[in-house]
Parts: C-alpha cells; structure tokens; sequence
C-alpha cells in the first residue's frame, strides 16, 4: 500500500478530513476526531488505528504490532510498517477505525454525516 491509497480510502468516508499534527504525522479525523495517524516522513511509513476492545490484545500479538503510545487506554494499536496490512485488510480496518469513532460522536454529528453519505 502507498500513501496515496490510504488517502484515497480514507476520502470515500463520509465527512473525513485530513491535516498534518505535530509536524509530522498525518491524521484522518471524523468531525475532529483521529481514526488514523500516519508517520509519513518516516521509512517505512508506520502508524496507529482503533480497534475494538475485543481485538486489541489479539492485535498487539501480530507481529508489527503494539499498543499505540498514548493512545492504548483507547484501545489503539500502532504498526512499525504499513505494509503489515494488504489492501483489502487496510479497506477494512480503516472502515472500522472510522465507524468505532464515529460511534462516539454526538448524535446530531452522527446524523449530518449520513445525510452526506
């Protein structure tokens, strides 16, 4: 997977938006809120997504993979390489990252976001 790719999936979600934080990671947020950041000036490209609760130990087991510093409490992994994940498992675990966050936003948020879908 490339960089491009993971922006292009990330842009067929309702309301997504992006933006450089810490001057060097890109974050891909949902009405503000981070679903997936993206180390882009590091080689490999490395990164962190949500999970659900019930993954994320099973997760962190995955070669590549750990908890997310700071942000594990939330249950938060980090990968060392983003091409520990085909596309079709980017498709997905994006999606859900986007979908676990999503669900935490304020019900009227969550309605303009289907009205865009």
């Amino acid at each position: 997977m490339t960089l491009e790719q993971i922006e292009q999936l990330c842009q067929q979600l309702p309301g997504v938006t992006q933006d450089i934080k810490w001057e060097k990671d890109l974050c891909f947020c949902v009405a503000d809120k981070m679903f997936l950041v993206l180390g882009f000036e590091e080689t490999p490209i490395t990164g962190s997504f949500k999970v659900p609760d019930e993954e994320f130990d099973t997760f962190c087991e995955r070669e590549g993979f750990t908890p997310a510093p700071y942000l594990a409490r939330y249950k938060w992994v980090a990968f060392d390489n983003l091409n520990r994940l085909q596309q079709q498992e980017w498709q997905h675990y994006i999606t859900q990252s986007y979908n676990l966050v999503r669900a935490k936003l304020p019900k009227k948020v969550q309605k303009e976001l289907e009205e865009k879908a």
